[in-house]
């Protein structure tokens, strides 16, 4: 949370990938550990690493073809209709310059709790489209609490200092074993703490 995954032109500063190789570095020569998938600066939770570049490329072809069940669990203000749903509503992340265009996105969800001015969500994004989750609720009128790049900020009461997005888990299986591999990350302290606060 708060490390991009790998660099960006505009921004070079140290990345999670170099983090993670530095702590593992020890294991031994030419062992190097490559990103599978991203997630956002602001978003905690599980990623996977794979050991080399041929391992990275088969875990990628998994994403691509769907094959990894992505968990997050969201905070939305207000509470939404029914104990869950799904969206099927075409994004596109103008921030990016080389996909202005709207690609086909799918995410459901399930309410897990209902709170007095916000609710907790689990998410299961179907596709895996650059800002997918926080545009799609912020569009349905019940932004990520805290997000501040899909909703103004001073249009609502409760405070956080990123968008309450977390994920929680990841299921696939394993490309060349055939074993089933589930990880899960418990949800972070500011989450832990904002939930028990309110």
């Amino acid at each position: 949370m708060g490390l991009l995954v790998i660099p960006a032109q505009k921004d070079q500063q140290r990345t999670l990938t170099d983090i993670v190789n530095q702590q593992f570095s020890a294991v031994g020569p030419g062992w190097r550990l490559h990103p599978c998938h991203r997630i956002d600066r602001e978003t905690s939770g599980a990623i996977i690493y794979a050991k080399g570049k041929k391992a990275q490329q088969m875990m990628m072809d998994l994403f691509r073809r769907r094959a990894v069940a992505k968990t997050y669990i969201a905070f939305v203000h207000g509470k939404l209709k029914g104990a869950g749903g799904e969206f099927r509503r075409p994004v596109s992340d103008l921030y990016r310059k080389k996909s202005v265009r709207p690609a086909p996105a799918v995410t459901k969800y399930k309410v897990l709790q209902v709170k007095r001015n916000f609710s907790v969500i689990e998410v299961r994004p179907v596709t895996g489209r650059t800002n997918q989750i926080r545009i799609h609720f912020s569009e349905a009128g019940h932004p990520l609490v805290g997000d501040r790049k899909f909703a103004f900020a001073r249009d609502y009461g409760l405070k956080f200092r990123r968008a309450a997005l977390h994920a929680a888990s990841l299921a696939w299986t394993h490309p060349v074993s055939r074993q089933k591999i589930y990880v899960h990350c418990d949800l972070p302290k500011d989450m832990a703490d904002f939930l028990s606060a309110h």
